[in-house]
């Protein structure tokens, strides 16, 4: 199922609970403290981006992007208002990241100072230009993940590398450029 099936308040509620499960709460709880879990300054850049989002979906676009100015200008988080996100979406820190992805799957860790987007100046917003992340994805502070690629399932990008290429399911790259440096077996 696509996160524009599951619908914002859905798509809340299990950013929510993957929140909690990270921090090492419990995530079988009400939807009111689930709810409450939202105003944590880690998941209101996760909400804004969700405005944004469904306001751009809406067609609603001076709206949208005031959503994403305020997640700007309190959390020095950009993401492009037309990046699809899957549930789960965790930001331990924000500052500094800039998100231009295509898209990016579901459970996605995204470090401080990470930037995802185009590796020359593209308006057109389309997948040739853009990186496309899959499920699990976890980015370390400071990564760049640049171009027209795409990041398997499970892939893990070390601190500071500089990801220019594709790569499979389940693989550890790091390094300037980032060179794959582990090929990890699914864990199920």
């Amino acid at each position: 199922m696509s996160s524009d099936e599951i619908g914002l308040f859905g798509l809340l509620k299990l950013d929510a609970r993957r929140h909690r499960e990270l921090l090492g709460g419990k995530v079988d709880v009400s939807l009111l403290r689930l709810y409450m879990g939202m105003l944590s300054p880690r998941f209101l850049p996760v909400l804004l981006y969700r405005f944004a989002y469904a306001c751009h979906q809406l067609r609603l676009s001076p709206v949208a992007k005031i959503f994403s100015l305020l997640n700007f200008l309190l959390f020095g988080i950009e993401i492009a208002v037309a990046c699809r996100i899957g549930p789960g979406l965790f930001f331990p820190h924000t500052h500094g990241t800039v998100i231009g992805a295509y898209s990016i799957g579901s459970n996605a860790v995204i470090y401080q100072g990470v930037t995802i987007g185009a590796r020359d100046l593209d308006f057109t917003y389309d997948e040739t230009h853009r990186p496309v992340l899959g499920d699990g994805v976890l980015l370390g502070a400071g990564a760049k993940v640049l171009g027209g690629i795409s990041l398997g399932d499970g892939v893990t990008v070390a601190a500071n590398a500089v990801l220019l290429m594709s790569v499979p399911d389940h693989c550890v790259v790091g390094g300037i450029p980032a060179k794959i440096l582990k090929t990890r077996n699914e864990v199920t």
